[in-house]
């Protein structure tokens, strides 16, 4: 019988939501099995309240009895659970394969720990395979096209359909191939000094423990210096 190996990583990490947090759910197909988890907990009495990272999260969170609050109402989160696109043994993310990049890594930063759940497939030696997602503002955006790709990549802007993608919060992604990236510190710098980018997928320093689901139904837990 296959294992769902991103069920098995979401539900061990869901293990770690105690009575009376406030949870940040991520996005993606392995938080969609964490918000699943929840759910179910929630209607056997777990007491948590919630924000989520992107419409389709919210959406599911409601229709599962997640109880949400707005942002205005909390000023930080015990613990996110959220999925990563790769993520290397120092606990390095590349996100925004599903678009949420910049609402993940507010969520993410405003938690005092953030929990990445993968299946063995995300983990890799050296970030850059998956082109790392980098969100930019629709207003000259050829010309913050042509800055990132003085960086050393190939940038594609995402497309949905005939159309450019937007983001939820209405900006475009470029799709950057870096191939091996060579210090993701000093790209993430580099990122954020080209007016344009509003944020980028790497996430350095945040995560503080991965749990990798595995084909042979174990499960890795990765935990970094940043646990608490």
């Amino acid at each position: 019988m296959s294992v769902n190996v991103k069920q098995l990583a979401a539900e061990k990490a869901v293990e770690y939501v105690q009575d009376g947090m406030k949870v940040g759910l991520g996005t993606g197909s392995t938080a969609y099995w964490a918000i699943r988890k929840l759910g179910e907990r929630v209607r056997e009495g777990l007491n948590i309240t919630a924000v989520a990272t992107s419409q389709a999260s919210e959406d599911q969170a409601r229709e599962l009895g997640i109880p949400l609050v707005a942002f205005g109402e909390i000023d930080h989160l015990d613990l996110t659970i959220d999925g990563a696109d790769e993520l290397d043994s120092r606990l390095q993310l590349i996100k925004g394969g599903g678009g949420a990049l910049l609402r993940e890594k507010i969520v993410a930063m405003g938690s005092t720990r953030m929990i990445v759940v993968a299946d063995e497939s995300k983990a890799v030696n050296t970030l850059g395979k998956f082109p790392l997602p980098v969100e930019i503002v629709p207003f000259a955006w050829e010309w913050t096209v042509a800055k990132l790709e003085k960086l050393g990549c190939r940038p594609e802007l995402r497309r949905s359909g005939d159309k450019l993608y937007r983001t939820d919060n209405g900006n475009y992604i470029a799709d950057c191939h870096f191939g091996a990236i060579a210090s993701a510190p000093v790209l993430a710098e580099q990122l954020q000094g080209i007016s344009g980018v509003v944020d980028h997928g790497l996430f350095i320093g945040i995560a503080s423990m991965a749990i990798i689901g595995k084909q042979d139904g174990s499960i890795e837990i990765i935990e970094g210096e940043t646990d608490l």
